[in-house]
């Protein structure tokens, strides 16, 4: 034997020796060893290839991806946990589309009354109703946001009874999440009801329109819009004392605001200074919604891995990606498939490599681990939603929810922004993954994108339940890529279109995989803590939503 072939043989020895150790070790890091990129690139393939069509919520594509995440859960040893001894949650939806030829929009100004184009001027996104108009008075209510607990009231000195009220994206310069919370259309649509107006005009303003530009709004009408129903077949959400909306384009915002004593501008202006003011505006508007409605169901796909602690087994560990993208709509570059690779198909090949590495733990995790697949999240979030109100476990026992939505997979992490960390005992599990995969925390980059209430995270804060939504930062250990630049542009020419597929420049799948890894650790130190996650002393979502 020759001297180069002993040394290459005790290299082997010691190579071998180190992962002999390694796996023989902490259960963690045999459980993060088992997370390969391969298979989140294969997952990742299936789900977003042309086949399932864009995986759209009640459409055939994303019934054949609910079965594949269901079978991938059943093979690496997850029990079924929707309803009736299946892996999967029904959720029956009520399917809207605007009618465009019935629907109408009208402004009065000194008694001449204007009346606009629908797709060209404004749009609708339906209604539950088939049938609903509303006229009266408009007045602006700033951003709509009424908000005690931080000395904020759009609605102050304004009488809105009676009246449709007129108010801009986003909401005033809060904490982020708390930025993000008020931001919510949800949330603006029940403070509108509950200031007795009947009906809303949502404006554009550049913020918006640099997030999310008009043409993109007019071209997602191509999709259905949903609402999930409760047992008594109500719709979520839904304010009836409020009888139309309806979303301008930049130019008939601008409109809105003639013969009054301030400009668009001036407001667009006062919001970025946060000196945003109410008015009322010396028009009418009259709305007319037709709305073509349907009756559909979409699965979530529900699996559960008991833990091994005889009293923790019976609480949950929840994590979430939403599986649905948007279908098939509009044609960009002759592509009319939007097949949502990053979006969501990333999050949903994580879930699968979750379920990779808890099989390998001997022992189990303390407490019970449930993986969901969710329908609908484009759609407003509202598979998540849906579970979080109808939890096929019972409600009390789900202690935390980990998030994974839009995986930016383009360069090997440096930190992690974790969405929402900051309100509860969440924080903690993230800075201990963070110490064992030596990364940093970075705050939100971005407040104006409101990214806590944009995904399924927020299903489960509404619910009462401390949450998470950890994504890739905006650091990187490589310094030939930046972060900074390189999402942006993606969103600005990928989110939502025909181009974010299997084929796009860039994907890192190891990078991907030191993610997924940075999730697993996430919850699996949730999983092994005999302290309940918790909600921080006089936090504003533990104060809200806590005991729900």
């Amino acid at each position: 034997m020759n001297s180069r072939r002993i040394v290459l043989l005790c290299l082997l020895a010691i190579f071998l020796g180190t992962n002999h150790v390694s796996a023989a070790g902490d259960p963690a890091d045999r459980a993060m060893a088992a997370i390969r990129p391969e298979a989140i690139r294969a997952n990742m393939s299936f789900l977003a290839d042309d086949a399932l069509e864009g995986r759209g919520t009640a459409a055939r594509g994303y019934d054949i991806a609910a079965k594949f995440m269901a079978t991938r859960f059943e093979a690496l040893g997850f029990e079924p946990a929707g309803e009736a001894g299946t892996y999967f949650q029904q959720v029956p939806f009520r399917s809207m589309r605007p009618d465009r030829a019935q629907s109408s929009f009208t402004l009065t100004r000194d008694g001449q009354p204007e009346t606009f184009t629908y797709g060209d001027d404004y749009i609708t996104r339906g209604d539950p109703r088939a049938d609903t108009s509303v006229e009266a008075p408009v007045v602006f209510v700033g951003f709509g946001v009424t908000a005690p607990d931080q000395g904020y009231d759009d609605y102050k000195n304004i009488d809105a009874r009676g009246k449709i009220v007129a108010f801009i994206h986003g909401a005033p310069n809060f904490a982020s999440s708390i930025k993000a919370h008020y931001s919510s259309s949800t949330q603006k649509a029940a403070n509108a009801a509950a200031h007795g107006a009947v009906g809303i005009i949502d404006l554009d303003d550049p913020v918006y329109e640099r997030i999310y530009p008009y043409s993109k709004r007019v071209r997602a009408l191509a999709f259905p819009h949903f609402r999930w129903l409760d047992p008594q077949g109500q719709p979520n959400d839904f304010y009836p004392q409020l009888k139309g909306s309806v979303s301008l384009n930049m130019a008939t915002t601008k409109l809105i605001f003639h013969g009054s004593s301030h400009t668009a501008d001036e407001v667009f202006s006062n919001a970025l200074s946060g000196k945003l003011i109410s008015f009322d505006l010396p028009l009418t508007a009259r709305l007319h919604n037709v709305t073509g409605l349907e009756q559909v169901h979409s699965p979530n796909v529900v699996a559960r891995l008991e833990g091994s602690d005889p009293v923790l087994k019976n609480e949950y560990v929840v994590y979430t990606a939403h599986l649905d993208h948007l279908g098939i709509g509009e044609p960009v570059n002759g592509d009319r498939i939007y097949n949502g690779a990053l979006d969501n198909a990333s999050g949903s090949a994580m879930l699968i490599e979750m379920a990779r590495a808890y099989s390998t733990l001997k022992p189990r995790p303390r407490r019970s681990i449930l993986l969901v697949a969710v329908t609908a999240e484009e759609a407003g979030l509202l598979g998540s939603d849906y579970f979080a109100h109808y939890p096929t476990v019972p409600k009390n026992a789900v202690v935390a929810n980990i998030n994974t939505d839009e995986v930016a997979m383009f360069w090997p992490m440096a930190d992690i922004i974790a969405f929402g960390a900051e309100h509860s005992s969440l924080e903690n599990a993230i800075q201990s993954a963070c110490q064992r995969m030596h990364l940093t925390e970075s705050p939100d980059p971005a407040p104006d994108q409101v990214v806590f209430v944009r995904s399924d995270q927020y299903s489960f804060v509404k619910q009462g339940i401390p949450a998470v939504m950890p994504s890739p930062g905006v650091k990187s250990s490589d310094p030939n890529l930046n972060p900074g630049k390189i999402f942006p542009e993606w969103e600005q020419t990928r989110y939502h279109e025909p181009g974010d597929d299997m084929q796009q420049p860039g994907l890192n799948f190891e990078a991907a995989a030191q993610y997924a890894r940075f999730v697993f650790l996430t919850g699996y130190y949730v999983s092994q803590d005999k302290q309940r996650p918790a909600w921080n002393k006089n936090d504003f979502f533990g104060q809200r939503y806590a005991g729900k």
